[in-house]
């Protein structure tokens, strides 16, 4: 299944929409690091690796963008656990 988030700057937060409901992860921007703080995913659409999804899109951002991350949300810290070729983008 493609996903397609998009960064919706406004909100501060990179967000998707499917069947009419919107999944999103929250972050805040530093100059060198980007704080993820939140991400929901609407029980409709569990399930359906939207939150990993937008997990990884958030990681990916951060690198590009040369920050390294700090999560304040327990999903991204378990998803980061299980996937321990991304504790490189951690601060």
């Amino acid at each position: 299944m493609g996903i397609s988030i998009s960064d919706n700057k406004d909100k501060n937060q990179f967000e998707t929409v499917m069947n009419g409901k919107t999944a999103f992860i929250t972050y805040k921007r530093k100059p060198d690091t980007m704080h993820i703080t939140h991400t929901e995913v609407p029980s409709e659409l569990e399930g359906n690796g939207i939150g990993s999804a937008l997990v990884k899109h958030a990681l990916q951002a951060a690198k590009d963008e040369g920050k390294k991350v700090v999560s304040h949300c327990p999903f991204v810290s378990g998803y980061i656990e299980r996937h321990p070729e991304f504790t490189s983008y951690l601060a």
